[in-house]
C-alpha cells in the first residue's frame, strides 16, 4: 500500500485514456496511499469536447493547479514513486526531455526522474517527427518509460473503452500495480 501516484493529464487528444486510468485507480485503492492529479486547463477543455462531460470533477483524488509548486509531488521528499502522464502531449514530452520545470507537470516529472522512480509517459500523437523520437530517447535514457497510446487488438475489444483500456492496463502493469487483465497466452 506504499505507492504514491501522481497523474498528469495534458491537453493532448485521448481523454478516454485519462478517464479509464482514473476509473481503474479507484478499483485499486488497496495498492496506493495517495493519488495526486494535475490537469491543465486545455486538458479539461479536451475532456469536455471528447467525452461530452466534466466528470473529471467527480473523482475523489487530490487535485492540484498546474502551477502549484507546493504540491507534494513537486519534491522528492514526499516520496511519490509513480507518475503517469496521460495523455502526454509532445510539448510536455519536449519540456520533460529538456529539463524545463516550468509547471507542476514538468517539475514532478523532473523529480520522479532525479529520484529514480517510475515515470510513464503515454504519448498520444502520430506520426512522430525526429524531434519527438529524440525526446523519447532522452527521457528513456534518463529512466522514463515511453508507453505510446497504441492499443492492442488480441483481446478482441468491442468498444472504444475496451480498446483504450488495453493501453491503460499496460501502463498500470508498467507501474507495478496488480490487477486482472487480459494476458497473452492465458
Amino acid at each position: 500500500m506504499g505507492n504514491k501516484i501522481a497523474v498528469a493529464i495534458t491537453g493532448a487528444s485521448g481523454s478516454v485514456y485519462a478517464k479509464l486510468l482514473l476509473d481503474k485507480l479507484l478499483l485499486l485503492r488497496d495498492q496506493y496511499q495517495e493519488v495526486g492529479v494535475v490537469m491543465s486547463k486545455n486538458a479539461k477543455e479536451i475532456w469536455e469536447a471528447e467525452l461530452g462531460n466534466d466528470s473529471y470533477n467527480s473523482y475523489p483524488f487530490r487535485y492540484f493547479d498546474k502551477f502549484d509548486f507546493t504540491a507534494p509531488f513537486a519534491s522528492g521528499s514526499a516520496r511519490y514513486n509513480i507518475m503517469i502522464v496521460v495523455p502526454c502531449s509532445m510539448g510536455t514530452l519536449g519540456r520533460i526531455a529538456a529539463g524545463i520545470s516550468d509547471d507542476l507537470v514538468t517539475r514532478a516529472a523532473d523529480v520522479i526522474l532525479k529520484e529514480r522512480r517510475k515515470l510513464i509517459l503515454m504519448v498520444r500523437d502520430t506520426p512522430y517527427n525526429l524531434i519527438h523520437i529524440r525526446n523519447m530517447e532522452t527521457v528513456t535514457l534518463a529512466g522514463g518509460i515511453i508507453c505510446p497510446a497504441t492499443p492492442s487488438f488480441y483481446s478482441k475489444p468491442s468498444t472504444i473503452e475496451e480498446l483504450a483500456a488495453t493501453v491503460v492496463d499496460r501502463a498500470l502493469d508498467l507501474a507495478g500495480l496488480d490487477f486482472a487483465s487480459f494476458r497473452w497466452g492465458n
